[in-house]
């Protein structure tokens, strides 16, 4: 007799290991061809509005805790970094152009370059910066969970309070859907991030982003 159950965990297994990278390959291609109009538009305003590059890199966490390069469109004046990391949407390092690209998330376009060279996702965790909230050694290994999976350009904890979340409750979300994946869940998060992105819901930090770190537990909480 056929065991539903073991039924499930299989497909979810092989959608984790093969089907999704598949999925996310061809759609990042097809997004840079049809787009290619739109990222030439932007480029053009970054470069306009302020001095420095159209593309920002930053060096994020990836799976396993790879260090990589993530593509964005710059948003911030250049060396904003030096001031520490971003506030709110009044924080005055963003441009003018920035403040619109940061609202609409059109900023994460150029990821869909990571994902062609397999360091990111279209659906997973918001990759953190390797000293933001903490570096790799603080992560608890239940917190480390998280990174079994690629980073994605949107994920769990993004439709689930984005900004408005704290870390630690990003990464007990993240932890929830690196040991839950599968191709339902993931065409969930995919609608209900258009949704977030068109009302512009939760873009914007409204209190400590990092409290005392706690221990995390995994399992849905939303």
């Amino acid at each position: 007799m056929i065991n539903l159950y073991d039924c499930v965990l299989e497909g979810m297994a092989v959608y984790k290991a093969f089907f999704k990278r598949v999925i996310d390959f061809m759609l990042a291609l097809l997004g840079l061809i049809i787009l290619w109009p739109v990222l030439l538009v932007i480029s053009i305003a970054v470069k306009c509005d302020s001095k420095g590059p159209a593309i920002f890199k930053q060096v994020r966490l990836g799976k396993n805790g790879k260090v990589f390069h993530m593509y964005k469109f710059r948003t911030m004046v250049v060396n904003a970094e030096a001031g520490g990391v971003y506030s709110d949407n009044n924080d005055p390092r963003v441009t003018k152009v920035g403040n619109i690209l940061r609202k609409t998330s059109l900023d994460e376009l150029p990821q869909c370059i990571n994902i062609l060279k397999g360091e990111m996702s279209l659906i997973g965790f918001r990759p953190p910066l390797t000293y933001h909230p903490w570096t790799w050694e603080e992560y608890t290994d239940e917190q480390k969970q998280m990174f079994d999976i690629r980073p994605g350009i949107t994920g769990w904890a993004q439709v689930n309070g984005r900004k408005d979340v704290e870390w630690n409750k990003r990464i007990q979300l993240n932890v929830w859907y690196a040991n839950n994946m599968s191709f339902l869940l993931d065409v969930k998060i995919f609608f209900m991030t258009i949704f977030k992105v068109f009302t512009n819901a939760d873009n914007e930090n409204t209190g400590a982003t990092v409290v005392e770190k706690e221990k995390i537990t995994s399992g849905e909480s939303v």
